[in-house]
């Protein structure tokens, strides 16, 4: 019966620690993304096309933007999903071989920004910090892909809405 018991409440931390990861993972990386801009314009070609293309779909082209700009060049969210794979792998110096691997992959992009490369520095020193209370790289990693999840793949132009209204709310330039 002890035994049982002992799973259980393993069971019931690792859920906990997996809702944690994916609330920090979500608020590190759309936060970062906004305060970079994300939604005030495209940083790369495909960010346009994607954004217009929500915005015929009823979505908000601002949020579309952010959307794009995920989706066509690292930015937080794949800053902090490669740091969480790095620090999984090699610790700490992983979270920092993830952040200069985001970096080049911006300037290969020719993305303007610097976002994902904040997400990954901020979420490498997150990560150490949530070590201390036994919160896992590993549920980062997953935490992260159910973060992106919320904002790529359930409804585009519901999700744009969101991230429209939370640029609003930081005081980001929208666009019409």
């Amino acid at each position: 019966m002890y035994f049982l018991n002992l799973i259980w409440v393993n069971i019931v931390n690792e859920v906990i620690g997996l809702i944690i990861a994916s609330i920090i993972s979500w608020i590190n990386f759309v936060v970062i993304d906004t305060y970079f801009g994300l939604p005030e314009a495209p940083g790369v070609k495909g960010a346009d096309i994607v954004g217009h293309s929500i915005k015929k779909r009823g979505g908000d082209l601002s949020g579309g933007f952010f959307q794009g700009n995920i989706l066509c060049s690292p930015d937080a969210s794949a800053g902090t999903l490669l740091a969480s794979i790095g620090v999984m792998l090699l610790g700490f110096q992983g979270g920092l071989i993830a952040a200069l691997m985001v970096y080049i992959g911006n300037r290969l992009c020719a993305d303007p920004g610097y976002a994902g490369t904040m997400g990954a520095l901020s979420a490498t020193v997150i990560l150490v910090l949530c070590s201390f209370i036994d919160i896992t790289p590993l549920m980062f990693v997953v935490g992260m892909v159910i973060a992106i999840t919320t904002i790529q793949g359930l409804d585009h132009p519901s999700s744009s809405k969101l991230l429209g209204l939370i640029a609003k709310k930081l005081n980001r330039k929208t666009i019409k």
